[in-house]
């Protein structure tokens, strides 16, 4: 080892030391208090946050691993811990009574979100009853009470939320940034015009095909529920971000009887990786103090990884349960033998691309029949239709994630201006859904994500151009169908999983798939048209929900 590197070595061993201890303590506090919503939970919660905040705020530490990496000469390895403690030590440098009040009132909207329900019929109600009405109730008043009642935790925390907003901002000024959006894209190594790039062409290449889409979903629901303009609530979710059962194929019937997280298991284990052990520790089921949501937490970076979830019946669940046992696998199967600060995915868009991947399967024809052991005659008749979901189900929230990313830009831009207009104007432009007349509330304030995971949605929209990127490669070098192959698992294993952190997200991509990150493969998927005329467009290059800044 050379000379220079040892004082690098020492700087990384003790800085991994202390962060170590006080993250693993912190995922156990978070843990319980999401599972347990109690006010002694959420106190040791926030405690601990803002002990593993503190530490991280050291500006020595900051100078020091700054001044190792302006050294140059480091070994791989050592460089890429350089670089991770530094997005880490940078995003936590902020004045310790504005780390207090962040972390404080960030634990109390996530407090909030997690214990409240609102009331329905005289009646407290959850997420998922809310849902079942909105997929299930021809009864449009009832409908409407229900989409409403969706939005009452909006007004609960909407004035928390923009002042956490100039918070953060505040924050971002200190370390030299414009803004919290621009730093929280700085620490999560995503130039911000390549972002911006990609995510346009989204937009211009998703517009028609959905605006299509959408448009034979509205003359079927108008003619379901009679209406000549139709509502927000006449779709089957809250924010309008999954399709509805009357817009695809509607498989809930040919799950009765099974378990989410046993045909998880199963999906999995069929490509060599085991979860058994994952599931065994999570926590599944529903009940009273409990967040509603659902995540995935890899508590100490070794073989403690965990779900939390919210089951019940039907074909959401288990395609949430996919989803999160793709972050799950991902997680479990880093290397073991990689530093401590590389045995993390390389970066949260590519996780989310493999849970994307994973979450797609409960449409997928042969998982549907091999897995689910639903009749091969059954499925047949409805492949197609199971195919044209499958795309609408992309398309759909592509255009949802594309007004969860403006939003936030331009929520961080001015934290003062007038959001409720901002919302539904991005609501109109890009999901085609009209504001009910005379509307005027925080409706924004009512998605989790914007408090509580801030700068974020991006990574979903990368995942699900990754997504498809990934299974196109997979299925070329094997020259196979993903579902039930033990060499996918191989490949994931050795290319995707493997290499942790220890790899940029572009260099990881361009190595496991062969070429750039694009919206090409994702695009093909949604038109089956190819991306040529665009080439001079395309650029190269529900996890444990808390801000970047803080790992």
């Amino acid at each position: 080892m050379d000379m220079d590197d040892t004082t690098a070595v020492g700087l990384v061993e003790r800085l991994t030391r202390s962060f170590g201890d006080l993250e693993t303590r912190f995922h156990g506090a978070y843990w319980d208090a999401a599972t347990y919503a109690t006010h002694e939970n959420e106190a040791r919660s926030a405690e601990l946050e803002l002990g593993l905040r503190r530490a991280k705020g050291d500006p020595a530490a900051l100078a020091q691993v700054e001044a190792e990496l302006e050294a140059g000469g480091r070994d791989r390895i050592l460089r890429r811990q350089l670089e991770v403690l530094r997005q880490s030590l940078l995003g936590n440098q902020m004045d310790d009574d504005l780390r207090s009040e962040i972390v404080a009132l960030s634990n109390s909207i996530t407090s909030d979100f997690a214990s409240h329900r609102p009331q329905l019929g005289g009646t407290e109600v959850s997420d998922n009853d809310i849902q079942e009405v909105l997929e299930r109730s021809d009864d449009e008043a009832e409908r409407r009470r229900a989409w409403e009642a969706s939005k009452e935790i909006g007004v609960v925390v909407a004035e928390r939320v923009m002042k956490l907003a100039e918070l953060r901002n505040s924050a971002a000024h200190a370390a030299g940034f414009s803004d919290y959006y621009s730093m929280s894209l700085a620490l999560q190594e995503l130039p911000q015009e390549e972002l911006w790039a990609r995510l346009t062409l989204l937009e211009e290449l998703t517009r028609e095909p959905y605006t299509t889409w959408k448009s034979a979903l509205d003359d079927h629901l108008a003619s379901r529920f009679g209406a000549t303009e139709l509502e927000p609530w006449h779709y089957a979710d809250p924010f309008f971000q999954t399709v509805p059962s009357n817009g695809g194929v509607a498989l809930d019937g040919h799950f009765a009887g099974l378990e989410a997280q046993h045909l998880a298991e199963v999906s999995f284990r069929r490509w060599g990786i085991d979860l058994a052990g994952v599931l065994a520790q999570s926590d599944l089921f529903p009940r009273a103090g409990k967040s509603q949501h659902a995540f995935c937490i890899q508590m100490d970076r070794k073989e403690d990884v965990r779900i939390l979830a919210n089951i019940v019946p039907g074909q959401r669940w288990v395609e949430v349960m996919l989803h999160e046992s793709g972050h799950a696998a991902y997680d479990a199967c880093i290397d073991p033998s990689l530093p401590y600060l590389l045995r993390r995915p390389a970066h949260t868009f590519v996780t989310e691309g493999m849970a994307i991947m994973s979450g797609r399967l409960a449409r997928d024809p042969r998982w549907l029949v091999d897995v689910a052991a639903i009749q091969p005659g059954v499925i047949s008749q409805i492949e197609e239709e199971l195919h044209r979901t499958t795309r609408a189900a992309s398309l759909l929230f592509a255009r949802w994630g594309l007004v969860m990313v403006h939003f936030e830009r331009a929520l961080y831009q001015d934290p003062t201006a007038d959001l409720d207009e901002l919302w539904w104007q991005l609501v109109e432009r890009f999901q085609l859904v009209r504001r009910p007349p005379d509307r005027r509330a925080p409706d924004w304030a009512a998605k989790v994500h914007i408090a509580t995971v801030p700068v974020y949605y991006q990574n979903y929209l990368l995942g699900e151009m990754l997504a498809t990127q990934l299974r196109t490669a997979i299925e070329r070098d094997l020259d196979a169908h993903l579902v039930g192959a033990p060499a996918a698992g191989r490949w994931l294993d050795e290319r995707l999983f493997a290499p942790g952190a220890s790899l940029r997200w572009d260099d990881l991509v361009r190595s496991a798939t062969g070429r750039e990150l694009s919206p090409e493969d994702f695009a093909v998927s949604l038109t089956g048209s190819s991306l040529e005329g665009n080439g001079d467009r395309a650029v190269g290059s529900t996890r444990r929900s808390r801000e970047t800044q803080g790992e």
